[in-house]
C-alpha cells in the first residue's frame, strides 16, 4: 500500500478512537438537594470497576493496621465516630437513595495524621489525629464525615478516573499524530492538568463541602461547625499552595462558601433539631 494512504488511515483510526473515548457516558450520580449540586458528569469507568477496587485497598488497609495494633484501638472513639457516620448515612437519600443499601464500613486508626476520607461505595477511615489534635465537637466531626461521604455519593473518585484516562489517551494519540514527540507530550499533560485536571478537583472539592454541609444539617449537626473546622485546620496547618496550583478552593474561599451553604441549609438543621 502507498505510504502516504497508510500514514492517512492510521490517523484516521486514531481519531475514530479518540471520538470514541470523547463519548463517555453522561450521568447525574446525585439529585440536587437544598444546595443545588446537578453538574452533569461523564465517565468512562464503570462503578463497578471503581467499587471493587476500593473494595480491595480498604481490606489491605485494615489488614495492614490491625496487624500494627492501630486499628480501633480506642472503643470509645470508634463509637463516638460510628454514631456520628451512622447519622448521616442514614440522610443519604436525599441525594441518591441507593447509597442507603450500600456496605458502608466504619473505622478508626490510631495515628498522629490529620485526616479521614471515605472510598467508594462507603468504605470510611478517621484517623485519631484529627479528632485529637483538632479537638472536634461531634458538630466538626460530622463537617469532616459529611465532606468525605459526599466525595463518594459523587462518585469523584470514578470521574478522576474517567478523565485521567481519557485525557491520557487523547494525549497520546496527539502525539501519534501530529508527531509532537515526548516533549509535547509533557508539555500536553502539563497543560491538561493546569486548564482542566486541577480546576475540576476543586470544583469536586467545593461540590463536597456543600453537600457535607446538608448531610450534617438533616442528621442534626449544626451546619455552621464546617465553618470553625476550618478554621481550626487554618491554625493547625502552614502556609497553603498557590491556588493555581492547588486542588482545593483557597481557604478565604472556602470558608465564604462554607458560610453561605451553612446559611442555607439552616432550616434543615433547626427542623431535624426538633424531631430528634
Amino acid at each position: 500500500m502507498n505510504p502516504g494512504i497508510t500514514a492517512i488511515l492510521k490517523r484516521a483510526a486514531l481519531l475514530a478512537t479518540a471520538l470514541a473515548l470523547v463519548s463517555c457516558q453522561a450521568v447525574q450520580t446525585t439529585q440536587g438537594g437544598a444546595v443545588g449540586i446537578d453538574r452533569e458528569q461523564r465517565m468512562a469507568v464503570s462503578a463497578q470497576q471503581i467499587d471493587q477496587t476500593a473494595t480491595k485497598e480498604y481490606g489491605q488497609v485494615l489488614a495492614a493496621e490491625r496487624q500494627k495494633g492501630t486499628l480501633n484501638r480506642d472503643p470509645a472513639q470508634l463509637k463516638r465516630v460510628r454514631a456520628v457516620a451512622d447519622r448521616l448515612i442514614a440522610q443519604t437519600g436525599a441525594f441518591r437513595p441507593d447509597a442507603r443499601q450500600w456496605k458502608w464500613e466504619i473505622n478508626v486508626i490510631t495515628s498522629s495524621e490529620v485526616n479521614a476520607w471515605c472510598m467508594p461505595g462507603g468504605k470510611i477511615v478517621v484517623y485519631t489525629g484529627i479528632l485529637e489534635k483538632l479537638k472536634l465537637s461531634d458538630d466538626e466531626l460530622a463537617a469532616v464525615m459529611g465532606h468525605e461521604i459526599a466525595h463518594a455519593l459523587r462518585e469523584h473518585a470514578r470521574e478522576r478516573a474517567s478523565e485521567q484516562m481519557v485525557a491520557g489517551s487523547l494525549i497520546s494519540i496527539g502525539s501519534a499524530i501530529f508527531g509532537i514527540g515526548d516533549l509535547g507530550q509533557q508539555g500536553a499533560q502539563y497543560a491538561y492538568m493546569g486548564l482542566v485536571g486541577l480546576p475540576n478537583s476543586r470544583t469536586h472539592e467545593t461540590e463536597a463541602d456543600r453537600i457535607g454541609v446538608e448531610l450534617a444539617a438533616r442528621a442534626g449537626y449544626d451546619p455552621r461547625a464546617a465553618v470553625t473546622l476550618w478554621q481550626k485546620m487554618g491554625q493547625a496547618g502552614g502556609s497553603e499552595p498557590m491556588k493555581f496550583l492547588s486542588t482545593h478552593p483557597s481557604r478565604e474561599e472556602r470558608m465564604a462558601d462554607l458560610g453561605a451553604y451553612s446559611q442555607r441549609v439552616l432550616p434543615l438543621y433547626e427542623q431535624a433539631r426538633k424531631t430528634r
